[in-house]
């Protein structure tokens, strides 16, 4: 019996030292330490001995098959190590080496996050909803009537459905206040669509951030002073700014915000960056008839809400003239910002 491991031992370390390849090292270890090897099928021999051979031939068995296994790792290293040589072969250490770029974030992407990072400080909490909405979460719960422009097929992608891209994200702070009770202190950021001529200031496609804040006795002297502390933030605490009285359907008395724009070379100029306002009652009657409570009863609870475009915000930042060159995908542009 010992024999025929001695036999097995002798020809596995012949065929593992004349293996040329990986492959070849592999198929002898099948062969011997495989299911059906040889030293496997030599093992199952042991059923047949005698109670006091058993010992002896096990321990045979476990020294050939160490011996096999030590062989098979250093053919293998050694295998290895051709391959390593034959693969750096011809390779020119003097030469320079290539310059690896480094990515960046896209510009929307820097400023949505430092926008996040500054509410977020402020207590506010991230909200998300659909970009494919109905006409109520979209229109009628903001109080904007039929006639509105906004509801017109030349200015809203609508499908056939009767549903319809979202216009802002107006549509998230009607979803939250749906399922959540005051207080309410909310961000919302993402896309929203119009049928915009696309030129170097509009896209059909861009990027808004929508922030809501309800509770009780909710003034216009907290939201200004949360806006004005959130654009001195984002572009400098020299930051001027004006409110001027305007009209959304949605917020009673509505505001636009403007900042004074400084380039070199050319006069001060007033930018309009966002819209903002008290929420409308009007708003919150249709709320509670959609919950079917009072929780957002406008005799408990007052709020305000504001609205900004990302992509005017990055250009303002960063004094890029055209829109355009945020969707282009161009890295001539993109490497600036990396």
């Amino acid at each position: 019996m010992n024999s025929d491991l001695a036999e097995i031992q002798t020809a596995a370390l012949a065929a593992i030292e004349s293996a040329p390849d990986g492959q070849s090292l592999e198929q002898a270890k099948i062969d011997f330490l495989g299911k059906k090897g040889r030293l496997t099928a030599a093992s199952g021999l042991m059923k047949t001995l005698p109670k006091e051979e058993k010992p002896a031939f096990g321990q045979s068995l476990n020294l050939v098959r160490g011996a096999i296994t030590a062989a098979l790792e250093e053919k293998g290293a050694a295998l290895q190590e051709v391959a390593d040589r034959e693969a750096i072969a011809g390779i020119d250490v003097t030469l320079p080496g290539r310059e690896i770029h480094s990515g960046g974030l896209h510009p929307l992407t820097r400023i949505k996050d430092d926008a996040i990072q500054i509410l977020r400080r402020m207590g506010f909490a991230l909200a998300e909803g659909p970009e494919i909405e109905d006409e109520f979460h979209c229109f009628d719960a903001l109080n904007t009537p039929a006639d509105h422009p906004a509801r017109n097929e030349k200015d809203t992608f609508y499908f056939d459905s009767g549903k319809l891209l979202r216009t802002h994200t107006s549509s998230v702070q009607v979803r939250t206040m749906e399922n959540q009770s005051p207080p309410v202190r909310i961000i919302a950021p993402g896309s929203a669509y119009r049928r915009d001529e696309i030129d170097a200031t509009h896209l059909s496609v861009f990027n808004q951030l929508e922030g809501l804040y309800v509770a009780e006795n909710v003034s216009l002297a907290d939201l200004k002073g949360t806006l004005v502390y959130f654009f001195q933030e984002l572009f400098g605490p020299d930051t001027e700014l004006q409110f001027r009285p305007h009209f959304f359907p949605f917020t009673e008395p509505s505001f636009e915000i403007d900042i004074k724009l400084h380039i070199a070379g050319r006069a001060p100029k007033w930018i309009e960056v966002a819209g903002c306002g008290i929420v409308d009652p009007a708003v919150f009657s249709a709320i509670s008839k959609s919950r079917g409570d009072e929780a957002f009863s406008p005799d408990k609870v007052t709020g305000f809400a504001f609205g900004m475009g990302l992509d005017r915000l990055a250009m303002i930042k960063w004094g890029i003239k055209d829109i355009r060159l945020l969707i282009e995908n161009d890295t001539r542009f993109l490497k600036q910002f990396a």
